[in-house]
């Protein structure tokens, strides 16, 4: 006897616990108990019923709550996730590089260099000498002096071109023909302001 009435009590006790256990879950509805009269008055007090909603959730967030009691997925905390940010890339500054310098030309005083008369033909572009020609030439039609110049004039350019100025090494076996090339650079570089 005392058994049962152990049990009754503990299964009343969990009943009312049950019904009102108020749920995490704010859609749900909440149920609250009343005690009923026992006495001979068939009239019985309706059940209180409440009904709790839920604030609606701020923009740009995402909120996971708790599962109902009784539910088959695990308890987990409720959590916020944080807006998501916009980051915007940063200004981006362009530079132009400098346009290329125009080319220019200048040809060197006419030099006698004891078998004949040269001149020399400098393009540049900016301070960078980019071309280096004879302008003209006239060795008295001499075929030994026509055959030297033929092997040193292009020489002598690539050494321009090479050291970038008049300060040129010149040829063995040409010297006069490399004098007066060097003197006839030098006035075309000066004419170019290099």
């Amino acid at each position: 006897m005392k058994r049962s009435a152990l049990i009754l009590t503990g299964t009343v006790v969990g009943l009312v616990g049950l019904l009102g256990y108020r749920a995490m879950s704010p859609s749900l509805p909440t149920f609250v108990a009343t005690p009923t009269s026992s006495s001979s008055s068939s009239t019985t007090a309706p059940r209180a019923t409440t009904t709790t909603t839920a604030a609606p959730p701020p923009k740009n967030s995402t909120t996971t709550t708790t599962p109902a009691r009784g539910s088959t997925s695990p308890q987990v905390p409720p959590t916020t996730t944080p807006p998501p940010t916009t980051t915007r890339p940063p200004a981006t500054t362009t530079t132009m590089a400098p346009a290329p310098a125009a080319s220019r030309s200048a040809t060197g005083a006419s030099v006698n260099y004891i078998y004949g008369v040269l001149s020399v033909e400098v393009t540049a572009s900016g301070s960078k000498i980019s071309k280096v020609k004879i302008g003209s030439i006239n060795d008295g039609g001499n075929y030994r002096s026509e055959s030297i110049d033929q092997m040193a004039i292009p020489q002598l350019e690539q050494q321009a071109l090479s050291v970038q100025s008049a300060n040129i090494q010149g040829v063995s076996g040409a010297s006069y023909t490399s004098a007066g090339f060097r003197q006839s650079l030098q006035s075309a570089l000066s004419k170019l302001g290099l």
